[in-house]
């Protein structure tokens, strides 16, 4: 690393934790997952994920999106802009604990798309599981265009 006369080792030591803490770096969503395709003993890029609640009543459903990283995951999810009764915006965190136990969440991968049209058996593989409130869930999906498991990551 080059050696910078202005910046002392105080404010590189601010800097670096300033990026170790910012909310790409540090956070995760309680639900993650990641895609890898069988084909290539690859991970599975671009492939669009929905994930909503299947418990949520339709007045407080939210629908995320994401589209798998490079290397086939998704950490963080897009949300729909939606507020509950008391104006705060509806979260999946928020969503998670307002059940106060389990609630059945749905990941539906658009496989379809990824393959191409008619290239598949499979046009969307939907995983329905239980989630627990103040645990991560990582659920990992080996995909092929005719075969598909899935399996409890951490």
């Amino acid at each position: 690393m080059p050696n910078n006369p202005t910046s002392s080792p105080s404010s590189r030591l601010q800097a670096l934790s300033s990026h170790l803490n910012s909310p790409t770096m540090a956070t995760k969503d309680p639900i993650t997952c990641h895609i890898l395709d069988t084909t290539t003993g690859r991970p599975a890029p671009h492939l669009i994920v929905t994930l909503t609640c299947q418990s949520a009543p339709a007045s407080a459903s939210v629908a995320f999106t994401a589209v798998s990283n490079s290397d086939g995951r998704i950490t963080n999810w897009d949300a729909e802009q939606k507020k509950d009764r008391a104006g705060k915006p509806i979260t999946m965190q928020t969503m998670i604990e307002d059940h106060r136990g389990s609630s059945i969440w749905q990941l539906r991968f658009n496989t379809g798309e990824y393959y191409g049209a008619e290239k598949t058996f499979w046009p969307w593989v939907e995983l329905t599981f239980y989630v627990k409130e103040g645990e991560h869930f990582h659920v990992p999906l080996l995909l092929g265009p005719y075969s598909y498991t899935t399996y409890r990551g951490s």
